[in-house]
């Protein structure tokens, strides 16, 4: 208890001196007024519970109706009221954990894979296992567990599902002399292909280095058969597997694969919009982009192998506090939540792939979105780890020296690793 004190003191000093100028996370929401009212149902459950959850959509009438059928359907079931708020991306972390060290927060919130480790190793969150016996855990997508899980104990369960991979311009691959209908697997071959289209003036692919490490060196990482640290601290990322990483992120810049700016770009949208890209790498978003504009043929590739099939896909999911005043109906909330059927509303608005297998059909008549949700089996949220957010800068900077040819492949991982021992030990 000291320990988790100790950490919600400091987080919260933190917050305090960002935020200061913020409303109170409490009352920071738009609410949304339900018509269920508390009662008691045949499972025992009574009293009313706070769902905190963010905008996931342009569409907030949309979306405001699908939150009132969902919580309708829970509140029919339990006879248990629930406030829901929708609070901002922006600070939510400060929010949260100032309105929880305050008693006063959510009863039900949303979190993403390196929220979840921190809260959790801090003794914040409610363990769901005892929960779960007759939620039919089998009918999640095994990778959508692993964000929910630290330390063999499940904190939370998930509504959405990412996979990023490679969306290739068909009108290219024609060029360079290649089939659409066969794209490359595996490290080797898109090698060659991006041989292939750097004689024809084109860039192989696209490399957000100013962004996100889910999206540049992890996946590269993985499927080399690699990872960067384990729950147990043991830093990983400078294996030999990491190096390899590190060395065909290196290639794909020397050899011009990928552009000159790839060190600090955040996105190419505009080289491949304009046919200067065999590739980008994308998800959901992406596609709906591209159907939109409308401007050439593309088509999706499966995530690339190395040693492994793998790729990034963020997940989010719903958590229940540890101080929750209403823990068996904010549990019941959660698994109601994610069910096949809510699974369906949510994600048929909001456009994310179901973490059920079962909710998988939504995406019927969508080609494009019913392919992509077949890859979320080998979609990795992230570094599951309570420093998996703080060591991605270090980690970065490691890569971005690398790419400026101001070290080795070999040097840059090691240094990251240093770095990294730096922060968990």
């Amino acid at each position: 208890m000291k320990k988790l004190w100790f950490f919600l003191l400091l987080l919260i000093f933190s917050a305090l001196m960002v935020a200061c100028s913020e409303e109170d996370a409490s009352d920071a929401g738009e609410k949304i007024e339900t018509s269920g009212k508390a009662g008691n149902k045949e499972d025992g459950f009574s009293g009313e519970i706070t769902v905190w959850a963010h905008p996931f959509t342009g569409d907030q009438e949309v979306e405001g109706k699908m939150w009132k059928e969902i919580i309708s359907s829970y509140e029919e079931t339990t006879g248990v009221k629930v406030n829901f708020e929708q609070i901002p991306w922006a600070n939510r972390d400060q929010k949260v954990l100032t309105a929880l060290a305050a008693n006063n927060g959510p009863d039900v919130f949303y979190a993403i894979p390196d929220q979840m480790p921190q809260y959790a190793e801090a003794g914040m969150l409610l363990d769901l296992n005892p929960y779960l016996k007759d939620n039919d855990m089998e009918d999640f997508v095994e990778s959508a567990l692993v964000s929910t899980t630290w330390k063999d104990k499940v904190y939370g369960l998930p509504i959405l599902q990412e996979a990023y991979t490679f969306l290739y311009n068909v009108d290219i691959i024609k060029e360079i002399g290649e089939d659409p209908s066969k794209l490359p697997a595996t490290w080797a071959e898109f090698e060659k292909w991006a041989e292939k289209a750097k004689e024809k003036g084109y860039y192989a692919s696209s490399f957000q280095g100013g962004g996100s490490m889910n999206g540049t060196l992890y996946p590269y990482l993985w499927q080399a058969g690699g990872e960067v640290l384990t729950a147990d601290n043991e830093v990983m990322i400078n294996s030999d597997a990491g190096v390899e990483a590190f060395e065909f992120i290196n290639k794909m810049y020397k050899n011009e694969w990928i552009p000159k700016d790839s060190i600090t770009a955040l996105e190419h949208d505009a080289l491949w919009d304009s046919s200067k890209m065999l590739s980008v790498q994308g998800s959901g978003a992406s596609i709906s982009r591209m159907l939109s504009k409308d401007t050439f043929e593309f088509v999706i590739a499966p995530p690339l192998k190395n040693k492994k099939q793998v790729t990034y896909g963020t997940t989010g999911m719903f958590v229940v506090p540890i101080n929750s005043e209403n823990p068996d109906a904010a549990a019941e909330f959660v698994k109601i939540m994610t069910s096949a059927e809510n699974q369906r509303k949510f994600n048929q608005v909001t456009q994310y792939i179901p973490t059920r297998e079962s909710a998988k059909d939504i995406f019927g008549e969508q080609k494009y979105l019913a392919q992509l949700a077949t890859y979320t089996e080998f979609a990795m949220p992230g570094v599951i780890h309570p420093e998996g957010r703080n060591i991605m800068p270090l980690i970065q900077a490691e890569l971005q020296t690398m790419m400026e040819g101001k070290k080795t492949p070999k040097e840059a991982a090691d240094a990251a690793a240093e770095a990294i021992k730096g922060k968990v030990k």
